[in-house]
């Protein structure tokens, strides 16, 4: 899952260097904290907020495929 985020939201910023992923497991639930530079979380977030929550979709079909959760959070 990790390598998924990794490889989607690297592909949509600008500065992908920048990018700080970390992953905090917790029972079944993974929680992905996601640093980026002020102008690439526009990115990421998207219109509306319609980029984000198709990133959350996918992220949370790929978790359940392997029996788990899993949530991202943008942290500024």
């Amino acid at each position: 899952m990790r390598e998924f985020l990794e490889f989607v939201i690297r592909a949509l910023i600008e500065f992908p260097d920048d990018m700080v992923l970390t992953e905090i497991p917790s029972g079944r639930t993974i929680v992905f904290k996601l640093q980026l530079r002020h102008g690439d979380a526009g990115r990421v977030i998207g219109r509306s907020g319609q980029t984000i929550q198709s990133i959350r979709a996918l992220l949370a079909s790929s978790a359940a495929r392997h029996g788990q959760r899993a949530a991202l959070e943008i942290v500024e």
